[in-house]
Parts: structure tokens; C-alpha cells; sequence
């Protein structure tokens, strides 16, 4: 098969490794990839927001599937696109992927078919939520943007002027542009974070491998958020009860509610989980793989990914074979510096093939290739994976990989897995 991979993160590299590893695969093209995926693609220039730019790039190299990873063109409709073209693609259609696009669908959704999340409200005018917010007078709350902000549209604020201000930046400011110009207001919910990403084919769900991420840039969950500075998997608190719990709770009545409201969901489903003192609730939904998470997963999968998309694509993933390595999978995020502000690019990388030679996967997310040489281009510009026979051997190894690699202003967090609840 000739697949077309859409994106150009870390994420989309891990799915190109898996993708490459099948004997089902014949070549693999990514719009636009980075660095690390020209060694396993073809990479070509289609930004992955140019719907048109990526239907002619698919009708072109006349590929057999195309695998939509990122939010963005989700959302926009591009598998409505590519199926209306008559090209097999991966990946929710559009009213689908609403499920992440809007939170207050997603909260509507849960509240109507009693799925456990936190209380919450929904406001376009700054002066209602205001008046909501001192009315409850409880702190910390969480503001949210209702639309895609590339995983930084959350604010948890300590008091009601940090609240005041988030709401007033989103809805007057013009904070997140039109994705913050409706904000959801909802408890902050304590316990233990874990994220599960799940295949289905609208009917069907095939939990993964649970994980957790570490979305703070700082050591000691301190500094802005941002889209994940890495991972681990399994989550030590996700126990197999809580698995149970959890598909009867949240996994199928999920699914079953979007085949109800119309909208059946076929691809990934990613549920980011509060494990509270009350059981597990919903803090969000994502209508793709995430990132990092996909980084800890994927090297996990011991089956061939590319029948298990055919499987979802196709309607029958009840009969398909997932199977998961026991060990135990860490990635630990290279970023530029002053990321997830301002940040320079354009560095030499060092040392990728020392790391890899220690057994440890780099992942790229932010990177060129150019002159021979492997450049930074991003944010987040890698992610250094490992396995182990425990938590802490993944620990240590992904950590031996990191060392090994260097740029200009490189900044890692020292503590990813080493707190664990």
C-alpha cells in the first residue's frame, strides 16, 4: 500500500515508524513530515491545513490510504475531502472531530448522556461569566477555550482575578482568536491525571495502552502549559478495575452517544482522565493520537498498525489483532529554549545516532533536514523514547539517550516519570 501520512510532529513521526514497519507498506508519503521522517518518506511541501493542496497531493501519488493525525484538518473537514474524492482516509470526519474542536459540544454531549465530568457552564458574554465566576467563588477553576489553541487554550486559575483575566483575554482580547471567543468554565477536578487512546470504527473500542504526559515546562509541574513536554506508559495508577470501570462508564457511552447524536466516530479517540477520589471523570476528549502520548504507546504495539486502520476504516474492528508489549515505554521532550513563548531555530542537532545506538527511539517533532545536517525548527524539536523491563529502567534509559543528544539552548524537563501519582 502507498499511504499518505498528514502532519509534521512527533506524533506523526511515531505513526511513520509503526507505518514502516508493516509489511503492508509499500511507500509512505507525509505532507509536509520533518527530519526524521524523510528518512523513512517522502516528505512533500502541502501544509496540512491546505485541504485542497493535500486531495491533489493524494490524487497524484495515487495512494491507497490517507492518515489525518493532527486536530486542525480534522476539524476542517478533510477526510469529508479525501471520501468525497473517493480516497480511503483515517480519521474522523468533520462533525465528528467536533468532539475536540468544540469543548462545550463535548460537555453537552456528556452532560446529556450522563457521562462523568466536571460541573461547568458556557459563556459568549464576558460580563455573564464574570458574574458566574463570583457567584461560585471557588478556586482554583479552570477556563477553557472553546475551540483547538494547540493544547494551551487551558488556564487553571488560583483566585477570581486570574479568572477575571483569562476570561476578559479570551472573549474581548481576542486570546486564541475565534477558538476563544466562547469559554467553558468548570470545576477543577483533583486526583490523578491518565490519558487512554482508543481505535473505533463507530461501534467497536479497542482501548490502548494507558499513558500519562507532563504538560507543565518546568520540573515540579511549574510554568505555562504546553503541548507536552513528555510521557509514560503504563500510568502505575490505571489499574485493570479501573480499565472496567472506565469502558463501561466512558469508553462505549461515548462512542454510543456520537452514533446517536448522528456524528459516529471512526479513528482515534483519545480520553484524558482525572482519576478522582470519586472515579474516573473526563477532562477532555481529543479526536486523534496525542502528543507525547503516541510516542510511549506506539513503540508498545506489538501488531501491525496498518490492518487495525483498515479495520476501523472498514467496519470491523472487533475482529482485529491488538497486541501490547508489557514493558514499560518513557519519552523525555527536547525543546528550544524559551518554549512555549518566543524561541530561535535553525541549530545543529548532535548526537541522534549516539542516542540511538543506546536503544532509545528520537522521535522528531521540530526539525529539518538541510545540508546533510538535522536542524531545530520548532518547539518541541524531539522526543527521546525507551523501553524497559520496569517504570524505572525506561526512566533511566531515556534519560542516557537524552544526554547523549545536544543544540543551542536545548531545554528538557529532569523529572518526566520520576513522580509517577
Amino acid at each position: 500500500m502507498k499511504i499518505l501520512l498528514v502532519g509534521s510532529g512527533g506524533r506523526e513521526h511515531a505513526i511513520a515508524v509503526k507505518l514502516a514497519q508493516s509489511p503492508l507498506t509499500e511507500k509512505i508519503y507525509a505532507a509536509p513530515g520533518n527530519g526524521g521522517m524523510a528518512q523513512i518518506a517522502e516528505c512533500c511541501p502541502v501544509k496540512a491545513t491546505d485541504l485542497e493542496g493535500m486531495v491533489a497531493l493524494a490524487k497524484e501519488k495515487q495512494v491507497d490510504l490517507v492518515f489525518v493525525a493532527p486536530d486542525d484538518p480534522l476539524a476542517m473537514g478533510l477526510v469529508d475531502r479525501l471520501e468525497e474524492a473517493g480516497i480511503p482516509a483515517f480519521g474522523p470526519n468533520a462533525a465528528a472531530a467536533r468532539i475536540e474542536a468544540s469543548k462545550s459540544f463535548a460537555k453537552d454531549l456528556m452532560k446529556k448522556y450522563r457521562i462523568p465530568t466536571a460541573d461547568y457552564e458556557v459563556f459568549e458574554d464576558k460580563e455573564k461569566a464574570l458574574a458566574y465566576l463570583r457567584e461560585k467563588n471557588a478556586y482554583p477553576t479552570v477556563i477553557k477555550a472553546d475551540g483547538l489553541a494547540l493544547g494551551k487554550g487551558v488556564i487553571i486559575a488560583q483566585n477570581y482575578e486570574q479568572a477575571a483575566e483569562a476570561v476578559t483575554d479570551m472573549l474581548e482580547g481576542g486570546r486564541f482568536g475565534t477558538s476563544g471567543k466562547r469559554v467553558v468554565i468548570e470545576e477543577f477536578l483533583t486526583g490523578i491525571e491518565a490519558s487512554v487512546l482508543a481505535f473505533t470504527d463507530g461501534k467497536c473500542v479497542r482501548p490502548m495502552v494507558s499513558a500519562q504526559d507532563h504538560k507543565r515546562v518546568f520540573d515540579n509541574d511549574q510554568g505555562p502549559n504546553t503541548g507536552g513536554m513528555g510521557a509514560f506508559s503504563p500510568s502505575l495508577a490505571y489499574t485493570d478495575e479501573l480499565a472496567e470501570l472506565c469502558m463501561d462508564t466512558i469508553y462505549l457511552p461515548t462512542v454510543r452517544a456520537m452514533a446517536a447524536e448522528g456524528c459516529p466516530f471512526k479513528g482515534v479517540l483519545y480520553f484524558g482522565l482525572m482519576l478522582t477520589p470519586n472515579g474516573p471523570k473526563v477532562i477532555e476528549y481529543n479526536c486523534r493520537f496525542g502528543d507525547p502520548e503516541t510516542q510511549v504507546v506506539l513503540p508498545r504495539l506489538q501488531s501491525d498498525l496498518v490492518p487495525i486502520l483498515l479495520a476501523v476504516c472498514n467496519g470491523t474492528l472487533e475482529q482485529a489483532d491488538i497486541r501490547w508489549d508489557p514493558r514499560h515505554a518513557v519519552c523525555v521532550v527536547a525543546a528550544s529554549g524559551g518554549y512555549p513563548g518566543s524561541y530561535e531555530t535553525g541549530f545543529p542537532i548532535a548526537g541522534l545516532e549516539r542516542a540511538e545506538a543506546l536503544g532509545c527511539t528520537v522521535y522528531h517533532a521540530g526539525t529539518k533536514a538541510e545540508n546533510g545536517q538535522i536542524l531545530t525548527a520548532g518547539g518541541r524539536v524531539l522526543a527521546v523514547s525507551a523501553l524497559g523491563d520496569s517504570h524505572q529502567q525506561a526512566v533511566e534509559q531515556a534519560y542516557k539517550g537524552l544526554a547523549e543528544i545536544s543544540f543551542e539552548k536545548l531545554h528538557a524537563r529532569s523529572d518526566i516519570g520520576k513522580r509517577t501519582v
